[in-house]
């Protein structure tokens, strides 16, 4: 059989090639006995593989049934798959068949076989090796000939690693994986479903058909669709049953899409963000630290401007070279939110400051900064932090400049 004809057989629809590859190899692996394992997102169909393994295998005229595992008390789990004997445990009034007792020469379904306790997957793994089993309160032990076709919507891997399942379990289980996709990774086949969402709530509900225009069909195929298949039937009935109108539009159609999801972009890694977090803060902490710089170089420029006319002192451009002097690490010249006055005392931004010719000129500059840090200094007794203050500057660069000078 061909996969169109299981498509049609099973009411599978899509054309996408990730849903053709998984119907291929669950239709070569059926006319043989191996354990199959289905993996995929909560809602994406994973129940039909197990029909399409069982119907197109021998064993399509014996028993099929369908487990799951995670609605099953882990109490009376054991007892559910393998069966148990009158008085086993309370309320046990009389023997009863487990599942692989029942279903002997046909298929069993385990749908969420990860949710299986630790003490029940033992027990699994021997009948997988050897198509052995024991009921729940007795010694005898049993056959069966039983096909198992598992299924999980979690990463076994990490589930291995958590030690909540077996590892040798898993190499058992998973002697043929299929994959089934996502519906966002079938983006061709979502319009597709919904068309026949669309007339299967119609026929039902005996109302027109709705349609949706190609605003809305965009958006509808680059919604994330965390509950994937199922979560479009019930978006397609709800709308079919509350909206009067039968031509759906892009702002009617996301009223009812959850806003998180509304964009297709990747869900990030949930790791480790602790070395990030540390990159981050820090980058935060040195723009603070250059903020607070130039905060204090405007301070100094100010504090400069005095001490020139005090010492009635008319050259500028003395000062501004200073400036330069003290802040080589910055090129404050281009930063446009430091002021400085003309001698009509109005202010405005500084002209490029260009490199003095004169080496004698430098010298003088750098002997007045000394002769300031040295004043300061003396004045605070050498407390460094004072004399910081006192100079509109920061303690790291007058400690910097105390090393550079060679200050006592």
């Amino acid at each position: 059989m061909d996969i169109l004809s299981i498509k049609q057989r099973f009411g599978i629809i899509g054309n996408s090639s990730m849903l053709d590859r998984a119907i291929d190899i669950a239709r070569q692996v059926a006319a043989t006995d191996i354990t199959v394992l289905v993996s995929g997102e909560s809602g994406t169909g994973k129940e039909f593989f197990p029909k399409i393994i069982h119907q197109l295998s021998p064993r399509k005229h014996g028993p099929y049934i369908a487990v799951n595992c995670g609605a099953i008390p882990e109490g009376t789990i054991d007892s559910e798959l393998f069966g148990h004997e009158k008085g086993s445990f309370t309320g046990a009034h009389e023997a009863r068949k487990g599942y692989f007792e029942v279903v002997d020469g046909g298929t069993i379904f385990l749908d969420e076989v990860s949710e299986l306790p630790l003490g029940t997957q033992v027990r699994l793994l021997r009948v997988l090796e050897s198509g052995e089993f024991i009921r729940v309160g007795s010694s005898k032990v049993l056959k069966t000939n039983v096909r198992v076709v598992g299924a999980t919507n979690i990463n076994i891997q990490d589930a291995i690693a958590n030690n909540k399942f077996r590892q040798d379990l898993y190499y058992r289980l998973s002697t043929v994986p299929i994959m089934v996709p996502a519906l966002r990774e079938r983006k061709e086949d979502i319009y597709l479903l919904f068309r026949k969402f669309a007339s299967d709530s119609a026929e039902k509900y005996r109302m027109p058909t709705i349609q949706l225009n190609e605003e809305a069909q965009e958006i509808l195929k680059n919604y994330r669709w965390p509950g994937n298949i199922r979560q479009l039937k019930n978006l397609t009935e709800q709308i079919s049953i509350i909206e009067k109108s039968r031509l759906i539009d892009a702002p009617t159609l996301i009223k009812y899409m959850p806003q998180s999801q509304m964009n297709d972009l990747p869900v990030l890694y949930k790791g480790d963000d602790t070395a990030k977090f540390n990159e981050r803060e820090l980058l935060y902490k040195v723009l603070f630290d250059m903020k607070k710089d130039m905060n204090d170089l405007k301070q100094l420029v100010m504090n400069l401007m005095h001490n020139d006319e005090d010492a009635g002192c008319s050259n500028l451009g003395e000062t501004s070279h200073l400036i330069k002097r003290l802040y080589k690490d910055f090129e404050t010249e281009k930063d446009p939110s430091i002021i400085v006055p003309h001698a009509n005392n109005q202010f405005h931004e500084p002209d490029p400051i260009q490199e003095p010719e004169e080496v004698e000129e430098n010298l003088s500059l750098q002997k007045k900064e000394i002769d300031f840090i040295k004043r300061a200094l003396s004045k605070y007794e050498g407390k460094r932090k004072d004399a910081a203050h006192e100079l509109g500057i920061s303690e790291r660069t007058l400690y910097r400049k105390i090393k550079e000078y060679e200050i006592d």
